[in-house]
């Protein structure tokens, strides 16, 4: 009997060695192909940034604040109806939720192309589908002015925010040289790099193996086995300019007319909290999630991922769900006589 129990006891022990001894396998293939935790603070996020190439302004709570009523500020936008939070909600994973973003008179964007996340988007590459924008205060920029979102000229957008005294000395406190549209955008993107979402992933990847369970762990090796990892990778699992349609056409390409950048190339959205970011690719033309992943498979890799395998990476792929940051909804400054009037 006491014989049999020290087998049993055995049989657990090396178990429990062999699970480990995987998981430390896993950990250290995930970090050898790029894969890497999200950053803790801001002063490691300006080394990520610095890694990319990417120039900011220095971070500061104060500029963030501003930031915050500037993201949700619905009076930069020509109608005094949309915001930067309309197509990329807080309170929904930072989307829409819609295939193609709707801006300017109800109109839906002309190329067909979905509103991608703005959490952790401080940690991509390049900004925009076809990475047209290097960095968020850039990318802040597009969306106001671009007649399909939000129809407000840079001249416009400063007088609006400059009519109003409550900014007008935020600004001058913050920034020196009071309103000016850059130091607008500015603001927005110190807000933006505060919206990052720690997950269980990053847990695992700091050396926490029960982090993630068997099914989990399986699916991340699947994910690095079969190349998911080749283009979706670094801190963001994604985030940069990657060639699409490497092996076969896009089954939904011809939605919309959005064919990448000059070179055909596309930004590779980041997974992080993807469960929650439906529809998928750049024309929002997929809704399931496991479906997505068999369809890049096909396209990208020339692999057919079968159902239990499009499981397991499911799986994985929900451990980086992480912890949205608590926003609390600002109230806004009011409106002067000299503020420009909504056309809407």
């Amino acid at each position: 009997m006491l014989k049999k129990g020290f087998m049993i006891f055995g049989v657990i022990v090396a178990s429990a060695l062999m699970c480990t001894s995987f998981a430390s396998d896993l950990q250290k293939q995930a970090k050898d192909l790029g894969l890497a935790p999200l950053p803790k603070n801001q002063k490691e996020v300006d080394a990520i940034l610095q890694q990319n190439g990417i120039k900011s302004s220095p971070f500061s709570k104060a500029k963030a604040e501003l930031g915050k009523k500037l993201y949700f500020e619905p009076r930069l936008s020509k109608s005094g109806l949309i915001s930067c939070n309309t197509c990329h909600n807080l309170g929904t994973a930072g989307i829409d939720g819609v295939e193609a973003a709707i801006g300017h008179k109800w109109s839906s964007n002309p190329h067909h192309l979905n509103s991608p996340t703005v959490y952790n988007s401080v940690l991509n590459a390049t900004q925009f589908w076809d990475g047209r924008a290097k960095d968020l205060k850039e990318q802040a920029k597009g969306p106001i002015q671009d007649n399909a979102e939000m129809a407000l000229p840079q001249k416009l957008a400063v007088q609006k925010i400059a009519s109003i005294d409550e900014y007008v000395n935020e600004f001058k406190k913050i920034y020196g040289d009071g309103v000016t549209f850059d130091n607008i955008a500015d603001a927005i993107a110190n807000f933006e790099r505060t919206l990052l979402t720690p997950s269980r992933f990053d847990e695992f990847l700091r050396g926490k193996s029960s982090a993630l369970n068997a099914q989990e762990k399986e699916g991340l090796k699947l994910f690095m086995d079969l190349g998911c990892a080749s283009c979706h990778n670094g801190v963001n699992l994604g985030g940069s300019m990657q060639a699409f349609e490497v092996v076969e056409k896009y089954k939904h390409r011809l939605v919309g007319d959005f064919r990448g950048d000059k070179d055909g190339l596309v930004k590779a959205p980041t997974l992080r909290n993807v469960e929650q970011t439906a529809p998928y690719f750049h024309n929002g033309a997929i809704w399931s999630l496991q479906e997505a992943i068999k369809e890049m498979g096909k396209i990208q890799l020339g692999v057919s991922i079968d159902d239990k395998q499009a499981k397991d990476i499911e799986a994985f792929l929900r451990t980086l769900t992480g912890k949205k940051p608590v926003i609390i909804y600002p109230q806004l400054p009011d409106s002067t006589p000299k503020t420009p009037k909504p056309q809407v």
